[in-house]
């Protein structure tokens, strides 16, 4: 992980299902990099992806996303 701090975020259409993820896109201007992790296991392992591939996830799963 990085030296700078990430600050985790979650999805305000989360709710409390549970079966969430937190990203800290605060580190895309200095990293290129976001770090992702189970918001249920916030002390367990982080996934750090480049901040293009992050954006090309959500652009592809964007059109398929449920809503309520």
């Amino acid at each position: 992980m990085t030296t700078e701090s990430p600050r985790w975020l979650k999805s305000s259409y989360s709710g409390n299902g549970g079966n969430c993820i937190e990203v800290a896109t605060n580190l895309v201007a200095t990293h290129d990099t976001v770090p992702v992790r189970d918001s249920k296991n916030p002390s367990g392992p982080v996934l750090e992806l480049p901040a293009t591939a992050f954006a090309a996830f959500i652009n592809g799963v964007k059109p398929n996303a449920v809503t309520s």
